[in-house]
């Protein structure tokens, strides 16, 4: 259904139980899933320790590899190290950690992950003042002439994803809206319309 859709990417939530209070899935479901996969995979990396796996999400087919903020020690050195090996580099920040944080990262990546609920589960409820974050980042990347996207994640859905767009983001995630819906496909594409 998914492949057949009008969405741009897949998105994969990688989650260790450690970083978050959940588990999700790991390397072989990521590695089947692009074995099917039309679109390109989004992989988000909610662990910590992130480095010692960026090599293989590379070899399983992860196009694009977004780490937290929060979990990199060396983040710089991440996100070359992720560019090196041939994705996109992606940075997210929890709701709680200031976008001003990554003017220095943003001369190395490609995209910010903006989380607008707390990571960790699906099905949470939009927070309102991430909007004043992404307006923030918005404002960065244009002064400082970045070519980086603004992804948000999290309490997504019909009633949010025009101010968001409007607000400066350019890539939209959504899980729970899409799949707990009636018709996920048309979901998607009323999404699609509205951003």
């Amino acid at each position: 259904m998914v492949n057949q859709s009008s969405a741009d990417w897949i998105h994969c939530d990688i989650m260790d139980g450690v970083f978050v209070p959940n588990i999700s899935f790991g390397l072989p479901v990521v590695e089947h899933v692009k074995k099917i996969a039309e679109k390109p995979l989004d992989v988000h990396l909610m662990i910590i320790d992130p480095d010692r796996y960026l090599s293989r999400f590379h070899e399983v087919g992860a196009n694009i590899l977004t780490v937290q903020y929060e979990a990199c020690v060396h983040l710089q050195r991440t996100v070359t190290e992720i560019r090196r090996l041939g994705m996109k580099a992606g940075v997210a920040i929890n709701p709680h950690t200031p976008v001003a944080l990554l003017v220095n990262t943003l001369p190395f990546i490609d995209m910010v992950l903006i989380m607008t609920v707390n990571p960790g589960f699906g099905g949470q409820s939009f927070i309102p003042e991430c909007y004043g974050k992404i307006r923030e980042l918005r404002s960065i990347i244009e002064k400082g002439g970045y070519n980086v996207l603004i992804e948000a994640d999290g309490g997504i859905d019909i009633s949010n994803a025009a101010k968001l767009v409007g607000t400066g983001v350019n890539v939209l995630v959504a899980g729970h809206s899409i799949f707990s819906s009636a018709n996920p496909s048309e979901t998607i594409s009323k999404l699609k319309t509205l951003s």
